[in-house]
C-alpha cells in the first residue's frame, strides 16, 4: 500500500448549531453542541486514512489533556503518531466554531502548539517524508516549516499536494516545487490576483498552473471543483446534498484525493472520489466526526453511476 504522510494543524473543536449566525452584539440562544477533533491536517489525515489510506501525521500538540486526546483520536483512525511532538509550556490547539442551518460557519482559531512546528521538527520527522509516496501540507502551520518541508520533499524526489487554506504568502519557486495545488475560490483569488467564481474558475486554474504547480484544483463548494491538469481544463460537479455542516469538507476533499490519485486513479476520477467524500462530509455535524468510510464512499458513488 502507498503511504500517505500530512504535515500539519490538529485541534479540538467546539461547534455550536444555530439557526442563524449571530450578528455583532447578539446572542443566538438553542444551539445544539458538538466537540469533535479537528485541524485542517489531523482532518486530511484521518479522511485520508478512512478512505483507505496508510497515513503519518506529523504537528505539535501540547503537553495537556487535550493533546493526549488528540494523538489517541488519530491513532484509533489508524494515523501514525510517531511524529506528533509534545511542546511544553503551550496549550494545544483550538477551534471554536458556528454553524448556521444551511450548514454556512464561522470560526475562531487559537493554533497553540501548531505555530511551534519548525524546521527542526520536519528534519526529525525526516523518516515519514522519505517513505511517503504523497505529501499533504495545508496552511495552519507556519511558513518557514512548510517551506522547509517542500524542499525536502523536492529533494527526495516526493510529489507535494499543498492545500493554501488559510492563505499564505508564495512564491515561484514554491508553487514550482509542488505537485498539486488545492485551492477555494478566495485563496485562488488570493494568489492569481483576481476575484474568482464559477463562471471564471477555469481561467484562475490555468493561472495558478502557469505559476508552478503541475495540477491546480480550485474548489467551488456546490458548484464543484474545476482543474488544470495535463494542459486541458475540466470542470468536476459536486453531488446534491442536504448540507447540516461544511466544517472540514476542504480537509476531506484533499484526504480522499491523495488516496484515489495514489491508488492509479485520473485527475477527473480522483476529483470525483474526493467530491463524493466530501459530500457525504456535510450531511454530518463536526470535522473528522463526519468523515465517511471507505466503504461508505464508495456506496455512495454506485449509488448515482
Amino acid at each position: 500500500m502507498k503511504h500517505i504522510t500530512v504535515i500539519g494543524s490538529c485541534s479540538v473543536d467546539y461547534s455550536i448549531k444555530l439557526a442563524t449566525l449571530p450578528a455583532k452584539g447578539e446572542t443566538v440562544l438553542n444551539g445544539q453542541f458538538v466537540q469533535a477533533f479537528g485541524g485542517k491536517g489531523a482532518n486530511q489525515a484521518v479522511a485520508a486514512a478512512k478512505a483507505g489510506g496508510a497515513v503519518s501525521f506529523v504537528g505539535c500538540v501540547g503537553d495537556d489533556d487535550i493533546g493526549r486526546q488528540i494523538r489517541d483520536a488519530l491513532s484509533k483512525a489508524d494515523v501514525g503518531t510517531q511524529h506528533v511532538f509534545v511542546e511544553a509550556s503551550v496549550a494545544s490547539g483550538v477551534a471554536i466554531i458556528m454553524i448556521d442551518a444551511r450548514g454556512e460557519n464561522v470560526i475562531g482559531v487559537a493554533p497553540g502548539a501548531n505555530h511551534r512546528l519548525t524546521p527542526a521538527h520536519i528534519d526529525r520527522a525526516r523518516p515519514a517524508i522519505e517513505h511517503a509516496d504523497l505529501l499533504i501540507l495545508q496552511g495552519e502551520i507556519p511558513l518557514p516549516a512548510i517551506d522547509y518541508a517542500i524542499k525536502r520533499a523536492k529533494a527526495l524526489e516526493r510529489p507535494v499536494l499543498w492545500n493554501l487554506a488559510p492563505v499564505l504568502p508564495t512564491t515561484k519557486a514554491l508553487l514550482e516545487s509542488v505537485h498539486t495545488f488545492v485551492v477555494n475560490e478566495n485563496e485562488a483569488a488570493a494568489v492569481c490576483g483576481f476575484g474568482v467564481t464559477k463562471a471564471n474558475a477555469i481561467d484562475a486554474a490555468r493561472a495558478l498552473q502557469a505559476k508552478g504547480p503541475t495540477v491546480v484544483i480550485v474548489t467551488l463548494g456546490g458548484d464543484g471543483a474545476y482543474i488544470a491538469a495535463n494542459g486541458t481544463g475540466e470542470h468536476v460537479p459536486a453531488f446534491a446534498v442536504e448540507a447540516k455542516d461544511t466544517t472540514g469538507a476542504g480537509d476531506v476533499f484533499c484526504g480522499a484525493y491523495g488516496v484515489a490519485i495514489l491508488e492509479g486513479k485520473g485527475v477527473h476520477e480522483s476529483a470525483r472520489f474526493a467530491s463524493a467524500a466530501a459530500a457525504i462530509s456535510v450531511t454530518r455535524l463536526g470535522a473528522q466526526s463526519s468523515i465517511p468510510t471507505r466503504a461508505e464512499i464508495d456506496a455512495f458513488l454506485a449509488a448515482r453511476s
